[in-house]
């Protein structure tokens, strides 16, 4: 069987499903954000690790290595929040190739540094090797969580409201964006270098150097806030938070890093349920918006399946609905029905679709 039948949850599910735990310490082990381990008589520990890959999660022709830097350690935090905990420490183990300088993996720190402060966090150790392909991040994150309180996402009981934090789809257009203006800006080069090589007069050849020189840069006023959502996203510390003043439990939380539609269907999944999501709910950016319009892209396609907005994803007993409102920068977008009845999208117009996860699929040809 081809790796590519499975994808990437298909294949984990795979080679995890004839794993017992085996020690009275771990508490739950492969299917959420994160593992629990028992810790004292009040505290759990999270545990969480991910694997970021040049040219498959990042491209370095755009993201510099300071804002990598930042990302890595914010999406690992992100499933610590997600879990409802409060992270405490990252290991950061690198693979790296021989085109890389000393000042490349300073730049990439200092990223790391800063988003470690935000959040106060230490970074505890790791490793580095080399690669024959190129850069390769792994970042293992350990926080904490009251005993008993840690969010999984198996807890969703039919009549909860589902919620989501901030907008969606703007990273993923920002990442349509920089990949556009890639392509524009390697057009360029190439135009210039094939006009090189079909001339011999070396005055137009020191003219077309000078013009590869200028090849501008691509001018992204007005669009700031795409660029940022792509590579400085945030870690929901804030409205973890927000929850614990308000005294919310959510039943079930994950956050949404392959996609609105995907992540809603592992809470129905691993929850027992079905779900009735709202298009004209769905928390959207005027920037975003408007590139989609400028792509033709289907808006909601776009915050349904973007993926990389590390937004929270959660659910909360319908009794919470008035404190849920009065939280800033949180908005109900469904509820949690029975099983039987599926994971649907409401359209505007009222017209009803199953929700397909057509988000980030790894290891699919």
């Amino acid at each position: 069987m081809n790796i590519s039948e499975l994808g990437e949850f298909g294949l984990i599910d795979q080679l995890t499903k004839d794993i017992k735990l085996q020690n009275t310490e771990t508490l739950c082990g492969v299917g959420d954000d994160c593992a629990i381990l028992r810790g004292d008589d009040n505290t759990d520990i999270l545990v969480t690790t991910d694997l970021l890959m040049e040219g498959i999660h990042f491209d370095l022709t755009y993201i510099p290595m300071k804002h990598l830097g930042y990302k890595s350690a914010i999406v690992n935090l992100s499933d610590i929040y997600a879990m409802g905990g409060t992270p405490k420490q990252i290991t950061v183990s690198l693979a790296i190739s021989k085109r890389f300088q000393v000042e490349d993996l300073e730049d990439f720190y200092e990223g790391l540094r800063i988003a470690c402060q935000e959040h106060k966090v230490d970074i505890v150790g790791g490793d580095t090797t080399s690669s024959m392909t190129g850069l390769a991040i792994s970042i293992t994150a350990i926080g904490t969580v009251e005993h008993g309180k840690a969010i999984r996402r198996d807890g969703a009981k039919a009549t909860d409201i589902v919620c989501v934090s901030g907008d969606l789809g703007a990273a993923y257009m920002g990442f349509q964006l920089l990949e556009r203006e890639k392509q524009v800006y390697y057009k360029q080069i190439e135009e210039i270098q094939k006009k090189m090589a079909e001339t011999t007069d070396e005055t137009a050849k020191k003219q077309l150097q000078q013009q590869l020189s200028e090849v501008s840069q691509p001018d992204f006023a007005g669009k700031e806030y795409l660029i940022e959502r792509q590579m400085r996203p945030s870690a929901r510390r804030d409205i973890i938070e927000g929850l614990r003043a308000q005294g919310i439990q959510p039943t079930s939380m994950i956050d949404i890093s392959d996609g609105l539609s995907s992540e809603m269907l592992h809470i129905c999944k691993q929850s027992g349920v079905g779900c009735r999501i709202y298009e004209e709910r769905i928390p959207i950016d005027y920037q975003t918006a408007v590139m989609s319009e400028e792509m033709n892209m289907n808006l909601t396609t776009a915050a349904l399946n973007g993926g990389e907005d590390y937004e929270l994803l959660f659910t909360v007993p319908v009794a919470d609905h008035e404190k849920i409102e009065a939280m800033e920068g949180v908005k109900e977008i469904g509820y949690i029905t029975q099983a039987d009845l599926g994971s649907v999208l409401i359209t505007r117009d009222g017209n009803e679709f199953p929700l397909k996860a057509q988000g980030w699929v790894h290891l699919n040809s």
